[in-house]
């Protein structure tokens, strides 16, 4: 092989073969176009690199770090922190070695050389992972904000997605199944789901989202667990309710202990009720007379003073107030010490009275019998039955004290209670008096034993209470086959009672008789409390009052009465646990109550009665 340069410049080399005499200038030419980069074409592309990527780097920092801060309050403690942690500890690392700084300022430093674009890429792709995350984690932060705002424009009927929807779903599977299978407006899922009456959330003030659409898929299962949550936040917060109906506040216990000690060192507190000139009208059937069975104190004084208060001839009212023994002498030094203008008081306690065996007997065996019918119930309540609404609402009374007070189950005794009256007026002490009483107590009530409220201003379809129904079991024949299911319940708490009646059809006979058939029937023949027993034995011996007399149901969670209706009512009656005495009564008509109480009492002062 032979080399030939020439003399112009080193521009050409040629090989020739000396066996074949042939010159070959093709290897060369490969090899030519094959050119290896010199350090002077690397060192342009390294300085864009060394410059680019570091602010690359540091923009994608930020912004991970300027979105993490929209999501913290709900990824606080989860992956992405670690990450953003890791990603801003890089960033400080880097310049704190100066890396970033050499790189921008000092392009010719020799320990730019030391990093490379493997690291940065690195560090990139960390980047960019953190960041992704970030998005789909604001994403579904985002789509449960919208959910939520499009569920408070649903609630409040606000908003122009109501009119879109056709009809409601029977169930939540089936809203389930219809979410996974199309892809709907969320406005229009949020009325669904309002007018299925799912969703109570209390929710948080969110971040504007114009429109969103969503996967039916994800967001069905976080509806379920959603749900979940807030059915047993529900059933916690009904059994906490009732419950706190139970207790005595600490101030009523208060006003009876400094009451009973008053009794003890105050000769007016035991002076006698009433004063020997009244006594002899606590039998005259001239007057009108008003019974109450309570062992609550203030509660007596509100339904005294408010009678006296609104009643157009108070001196014609005489009061009879029934108590037990423990409460006996706090009751009677309270209305010996507070005169009520012109009406007679009188205060007896049970142990006060002197009755035959037989109704010793009769009592015993009535409390025993509701005291099984109680326990009965309570034994066998259900955990689904812990949702205070529609029909588990009668389940969750059981937890009532009234299901078990002697007070409230002696009304059935007012004719050996009085033997000497033939007409009373019957009020419960959960009541005010808002109107002038005396043409109610002057009803005829045409032979029959009870006058009450039956019908309704709100049509002949209306109940003002429940109906049968909603106390009887009419899956035993001896229910079914003598009452109507449909027929309304009347009212009890302030009754017009004709006591000559109720001898002359032994309605206590009749209501012993029920008692016993309960027994037999296993204790489910009705509900546990004092009124399902009575529609039994006073069934066709009820008088229609005028609905405007009694406004019930005023103890309940939710108020149904309209602002006229409970001011045009003769009688509030405060039914249901919400007492207006305790933490628990609804404060829109606590004041109705609380404005009959004497907070200027000395009594009242001390024990810190609050209205």
């Amino acid at each position: 092989m032979k080399f030939y340069i020439s003399t112009t410049g080193i521009k050409r080399v040629t090989i020739s073969n000396t066996g074949t005499g042939k010159r070959s200038s093709a290897p060369a030419a490969a090899l030519a176009g094959r050119r290896i980069p010199s350090s002077r074409t690397l060192l342009p592309v390294v300085l864009v690199l060394g410059i680019v990527l570091p602010f690359l780097f540091v923009r994608v920092a930020f912004l991970v770090l300027e979105s993490s801060a929209v999501c913290s309050s709900s990824l606080v403690g989860g992956p992405f922190v670690n990450s953003k942690l890791l990603i801003f500890d890089g960033v400080i690392s880097l310049v704190g070695e100066g890396y970033l700084t050499d790189s921008v300022s000092h392009h010719k430093s020799t320990r730019f050389g030391e990093l490379t674009a493997v690291k940065y890429l690195t560090l990139m792709i960390l980047a960019v992972y953190v960041f992704s995350f970030t998005v789909l984690a604001c994403t579904m932060k985002k789509l449960r904000e919208e959910l939520t705002r499009a569920l408070i424009e649903a609630k409040d009927g606000s908003g122009n997605g109501g009119g879109r929807i056709q009809g409601t779903l029977d169930s939540f599977n089936e809203l389930v199944k219809e979410v996974t299978s199309k892809r709907q407006d969320i406005k229009a899922f949020a009325f669904k789901t309002k007018a299925m009456g799912f969703f109570r959330l209390n929710l948080f003030a969110c971040s504007e989202v114009n429109a969103f659409w969503f996967d039916g898929n994800y967001l069905a299962a976080e509806l379920l667990k959603m749900e979940h949550e807030v059915q047993s936040s529900r059933q916690r917060e009904s059994i906490y309710w009732h419950l706190a109906s139970h207790g005595v506040p600490k101030s009523l216990h208060c006003l009876c202990l400094k009451l009973a000690e008053e009794y003890a060192v105050n000769a007016m507190a035991r002076s006698r009720l009433p004063s020997p000139e009244y006594v002899s009208h606590l039998t005259d059937p001239s007057f009108h007379h008003v019974v109450l069975l309570t062992d609550n104190v203030l509660a007596a004084s509100v339904v005294v003073s408010s009678t006296v208060q609104n009643s157009a001839r108070p001196e014609k009212l005489v009061f009879h107030i029934v108590t037990d023994k423990k409460t006996y002498t706090p009751m009677h030094s309270w209305f010996a010490i507070n005169s009520f203008r012109s009406a007679v008081v009188e205060v007896k306690g049970l142990h006060q009275y002197d009755w035959s065996q037989e109704v010793n007997v009769g009592v015993k065996e009535m409390l025993e019998a509701h005291r099984l019918i109680w326990s009965h119930y309570y034994k066998n309540l259900k955990h689904e039955d812990f949702e205070y609404e529609g029909e588990n609402r009668r389940c969750l009374e059981v937890l009532s004290p009234s299901c078990l007070s002697l007070m409230n189950h002696l009304r059935i005794y007012i004719p050996e209670l009085f033997p000497d009256l033939n007409k009373i007026l019957f009020l419960d002490d959960d009541v005010v008096v808002q109107h002038d009483l005396s043409s109610l107590l002057e009803l005829d009530l045409n032979g029959k034993v009870v006058g009450a409220v039956v019908g309704s201003s709100c049509g002949d379809n209306c109940c003002p209470g429940r109906k049968y129904k909603d106390y009887l079991n009419f899956s035993y024949p001896i229910i079914s086959s003598n009452f109507d299911h449909d027929h309304c319940a009347w009212l009890y708490g302030m009754n017009v009672l004709d006591l000559e009646a109720w001898r002359r059809t032994n309605i206590t006979a009749t209501y012993h008789k029920w008692l016993k058939l309960n027994l037999k029937s296993g204790l489910e023949l009705w509900q546990p409390g004092a009124l399902p027993p009575a529609l039994l034995a006073l069934d066709g011996n009820v008088h229609p009052i005028d609905p405007s007399w009694h406004v019930a149901e005023l103890g309940q969670r939710s108020l149904e009465a309209h602002e006229e209706t409970l001011k045009s009512a003769a009688v509030l009656h405060f039914s249901g646990p919400a007492k207006p005495w305790l933490e628990i009564g609804l404060p829109e008509v606590r004041g109705l109550w609380s404005g009959h109480v004497n907070f200027s009492n000395k009594f009242i002062r001390k024990c810190r009665i609050a209205g």
